[in-house]
C-alpha cells in the first residue's frame, strides 16, 4: 500500500481538521475543501503550504473525495470519529478520542499540519462559500493561481 494520499493519511488530515472544529461537525464537502485548502495554505493567504504548489494541483480534488470518504471510515471504525444525519446530510465528528489521538502523535509534520487545521478552521473557513470555491478551484486553468480576493468575502 502507498502511504501517501492513502486512506490512512488522508484520513489523519480529516481527523485533525474534526478535532480542530470539535464539538463542531463537518459535511464531505466542507472537508475536501478545507483538506486541501490545509495542503496549500499558501495559496489562500496562510501559512507557508504543507505540500508543493504543483500546476496541476486541483486535480486533487477529484480524487480526495472518494479517498476521503475511505479515510472517514477509517475513522468511524477506529472510533476517533462518527458520522450523523442532519437537516442539511451527513455530517462527520471527531469523538472525545479523536482529539486525544492527534495529540499523541508527535513528529514535526503533524505540529506542521494541527497548525494549519488551526488556521483553516479558524481564520480561512469562516470566510468561504464551499461550493463557490470549489467549483473556482475545478475550473481555473491547472498553471495558474487564482487571485485570493476570489475566497474572500
Amino acid at each position: 500500500m502507498n502511504p501517501l494520499n492513502s486512506p490512512l493519511e488522508v484520513g489523519v488530515r480529516a481527523l485533525a481538521l474534526l478535532a480542530e472544529s470539535h464539538p463542531e461537525p463537518m459535511d464531505l464537502a466542507q472537508l475536501v475543501l478545507l483538506d486541501y485548502a490545509l495542503l496549500h495554505s499558501a495559496e489562500f493567504d496562510g501559512p507557508p503550504s504543507l505540500h508543493p504548489d504543483l500546476p496541476a494541483r486541483t486535480g486533487e480534488l477529484g480524487m480526495k473525495r472518494r479517498v476521503l470518504e475511505q479515510g472517514l471510515l477509517v475513522l468511524i471504525r477506529a472510533g476517533l470519529a462518527g458520522i450523523e444525519a442532519q437537516q442539511q446530510g451527513l455530517m462527520y465528528r471527531a469523538t472525545e478520542r479523536g482529539p486525544a489521538f492527534i495529540d499523541i502523535l508527535e513528529t514535526p509534520y503533524v505540529d506542521r499540519l494541527r497548525d494549519r487545521a488551526e488556521w483553516v478552521v479558524h481564520e480561512y473557513a469562516p470566510q468561504v462559500e464551499v461550493d463557490a470555491v470549489t467549483r473556482d478551484l475545478i475550473n481555473r486553468p491547472a498553471d495558474t493561481l487564482l487571485p485570493h480576493e476570489v475566497y474572500r468575502d
